[in-house]
């Protein structure tokens, strides 16, 4: 039980790193130093007891219990979430600031290339936006453009 608290650590200082990177190259360097730290409060951390490493503690936990307190208050603390931005009385989405939808954009590739490591590629990840990903079109819409621009970069490297 120690050891995945370790490992989920691990992977939250990788994810952070990758958040951070990404987040320098559209300027958010605050943004990318303090993006996720409440992963670190109880109420978020306590989730390491899901930790497999090929999957988020998240995903375990709503498969267990078909929902996640941790998720829940992580996305009501974090405007890098579109959940965040989510009217609960009638279900709108609210305007979303363009800095909060390039962190939600980093956020999203850095935790593709946490989880799938050395096997990452641009191509796997567009796939998983596409295809998998959960979120609502209206979000997907409105952050296309900039995944896109991204995944053109990681092209021509």
């Amino acid at each position: 039980m120690i050891k995945n608290y370790w490992l989920h650590f691990k992977k939250i200082m990788t994810h952070k790193y990758y958040v951070f990177m990404e987040c320098m190259e559209y300027g958010l360097i605050w943004q990318g130093l303090v993006h996720d730290l409440s992963k670190f409060r109880p109420s978020e951390f306590r989730l390491a007891k899901f930790y497999a490493g090929n999957q988020s503690p998240i995903n375990i936990e709503k498969q267990q219990y078909g929902y996640s307190v941790s998720w829940i208050e992580h996305t009501n603390r974090n405007k890098h979430h579109w959940e965040y931005w989510v009217d609960r009385t009638n279900g709108k989405i609210a305007p979303i600031p363009e800095k909060y939808i390039k962190e939600m954009v980093c956020d999203t590739i850095a935790a593709s290339k946490a989880y799938n490591g050395k096997n990452w590629t641009p191509e796997l990840f567009l796939d998983y936006f596409k295809n998998r990903a959960t979120w609502p079109d209206e979000i997907k819409e409105l952050t296309m453009p900039y995944i896109l621009a991204k995944i053109q970069r990681y092209k021509t490297k």
